[in-house]
């Protein structure tokens, strides 16, 4: 976004683009730019409920996890580019999917699971049949900030990252017979 936009204009992309995707912010750490130290501003998070904080003068880093944050991506970005060429903004959502659904170490989670949380339950099973394989996926429900989301997962990344939804044994083998 331009610096010179309006915060009308601000104020629409921040619902459309963040508080419809993943709900009101708790926290926002942002640089000392004016539209986010406005009265305005500062006034439309207060009614959100979000606390603002300002990153330190001349250091826009605010702590080490930013700055780590920042340079991977950056370097996915790079690597987007190199690899794409003049298409790379067509792959930035698999940018975005790939540095949201990997481990981080800091949050002992993937980014889309710390903010998403974890399936709870097995819905519903499938196989599915492709030239030389059948590959089993489950149903799951992850509990959003809007409410249920359904998704089918396959077998092995389930039973690796959620153990505790196949249990026992006879649980397990009633989902695949």
């Amino acid at each position: 976004m331009r610096e010179d936009e309006s915060m009308e204009k601000l104020t629409r992309q921040y619902l459309k683009e963040v508080v419809s995707r993943h709900g009101v912010p708790v926290l926002i750490i942002s640089d000392r730019d004016s539209r986010f130290t406005s009265h305005f501003w500062q006034s439309l998070q207060k009614a959100l409920g979000t606390q603002l904080d300002m990153s330190i003068a001349y250091h826009p880093h605010i702590d080490g996890q930013s700055k780590r944050t920042i340079q991977t991506l950056e370097d996915m970005l790079r690597v987007c580019v190199l690899d794409f060429r003049k298409g790379w903004d067509k792959h930035l959502p698999l940018v975005d999917f790939s540095y949201n659904n990997s481990y981080h170490a800091s949050i002992k989670a993937a980014p889309f699971e710390a903010l998403y949380g974890q399936p709870v339950e097995i819905i519903d099973r499938e196989v599915k049949r492709l030239k030389e394989s059948r590959i089993l996926i489950f149903k799951v429900p992850w509990n959003s900030r809007r409410g249920p989301e359904f998704a089918w997962e396959r077998e092995g990344q389930m039973q690796k990252k959620y153990p505790h939804l196949f249990g026992n044994s006879e649980s397990s083998s009633n989902a695949t017979s």
